[in-house]
């Protein structure tokens, strides 16, 4: 028996704490910071120089304990979410590291990006209701929390499903699952909306249903995040009922996705799109919506012309001047991994990201117990810009009937399209 005791305690000593390192992913911007808050963090490798205008990239391993504090301090001196990816492992990292600014699929179907569906969109958005996505971010933001660890947190992801699954009503062509991932309890929550005859073809559109509070999140910390991203799950949310209570069935198919744990890394979102790279799955477009509800600078909505599709965002300008022509467009940039779209992007897929200010006049409460509705003006008509916006980005992919066909690309094409 004491050589049964001696033997355990011997691999005990000699086996590290399984938690006690993580690796990350970040831009030459937030490492930079990330070198004054943690002088300790190794750095493990850094890709070759950006391309178009986007930053270098680093692997650095820091200490599990500290990624909340380091996630927190980013947030407030770079003024977006954390600003890294999260690896499960170095080996992840690595590969991470050499997709560098994404090589994009060999197979990748570039949509047409015609619009021509003006008869179904047009009757949608009308349809489409502030009050609805108002509603929302009220029952997401009444929880205490939606921390990826925390109880509440947990809760939130089976009252969405809930949500969703009434807005679905048995629609035979409608599916809400919730997706169970590797390492943390949050789940996330999908929605599926099959297509008829290009089911293989799929559109993403996210958002992310945890939140956070800087000062550190327990079960009963107030991170009520109505607009950071309650709001963006809610026009999601608002996208499936018109959906649903129109009877749109679309040619291809399309996911309506909440993400878990988009503040610690972009670790939900990562672990759906690389699922979706292993499969083979053919995303054709991926659009976020993260942060809408905070109107602080001049121009309606503004996209992020890093890490993202720049064909793509073309075409959402083409929607906004065809189906909300009052709106006024503007272009700015957030650095590596400011959302959930990076995950999608650093797989080789086309995402965008529109955005509700300029990202140094985003929302000033988010990630503290005063993002709430009343301090986003107590409405939702700036969410509902995106809501519609979404919508006809669904409509308008769901039905093409064309497409420019399948390209081979060379690494850092991305980039260059």
């Amino acid at each position: 028996m004491k050589s049964l005791i001696l033997w355990i305690c011997m691999m005990l000593a000699a086996t590290p704490a399984a938690a006690s390192t993580s690796w990350i992913t970040a831009g030459d911007t937030a490492y930079l910071k990330i070198r004054k808050i943690q002088p300790g963090a190794k750095v493990l490798g850094s890709s070759v120089p950006g391309m178009a205008g986007t930053e270098k990239l680093h692997l650095i391993e820091v200490k599990t304990s500290s990624l909340d504090k380091l996630g927190a301090r980013l947030h407030q001196e770079l003024r977006h979410c954390g600003g890294f990816m999260y690896h499960a492992s170095e080996a992840d990292g690595r590969r991470a590291l050499a997709m560098r600014d994404a090589i994009p699929l060999t197979s990748l179907t570039r949509p047409a990006y015609t619009i021509t569906n003006q008869a179904t969109v047009v009757p949608m958005l009308q349809q489409m209701d502030e009050a609805r996505i108002r509603d929302t971010i009220t029952g997401l933001a009444g929880f205490a929390n939606r921390y990826y660890l925390s109880a509440p947190g947990i809760a939130a992801s089976g009252w969405l499903k809930a949500r969703w699954m009434a807005l679905a009503n048995g629609r035979d062509h409608i599916s809400i699952a919730q997706y169970a991932h590797l390492r943390f309890d949050q789940r996330s929550v999908i929605a599926t909306i099959d297509g008829s005859d290009k089911p293989n073809e799929v559109i993403i559109i996210g958002a992310h249903l945890d939140s956070i509070n800087l000062l550190g999140t327990k079960d009963t910390t107030k991170a009520p995040g109505a607009d950071d991203d309650a709001s963006g799950v809610a026009g999601l949310t608002e996208v499936l009922r018109v959906i649903a209570a129109t009877g749109y069935k679309p040619r291809r198919t399309i996911k309506l996705i909440a993400y878990a744990a988009e503040e610690v890394g972009l670790r939900g979102s990562q672990e759906i799109a690389q699922e979706y790279k292993k499969t083979g799955t053919n995303v054709v477009g991926v659009l976020q919506l993260d942060m809408t509800n905070f109107k602080g600078s001049a121009n309606d909505i503004y996209i992020f012309s890093d890490f993202t599709d720049a064909p793509q965002n073309q075409f959402l300008v083409k929607l906004v001047n065809a189906y909300l022509p009052t709106l006024t467009v503007g272009y700015d940039k957030c650095g590596y991994a400011c959302s959930d779209h990076a995950a999608w992007h650093a797989q080789g897929y086309a995402a965008s990201m529109p955005f509700e200010s300029e990202i140094k006049k985003d929302n000033p409460r988010i990630h503290t117990a005063g993002d709430t509705l009343a301090n986003s003006g107590g409405e939702a008509a700036h969410a509902l810009k995106f809501a519609r916006l979404a919508a006809a980005y669904a409509v308008e992919l769901g039905s093409e009937v064309a497409t420019v066909g399948r390209t081979t690309l060379k690494p850092g094409a991305a980039a260059r399209r």
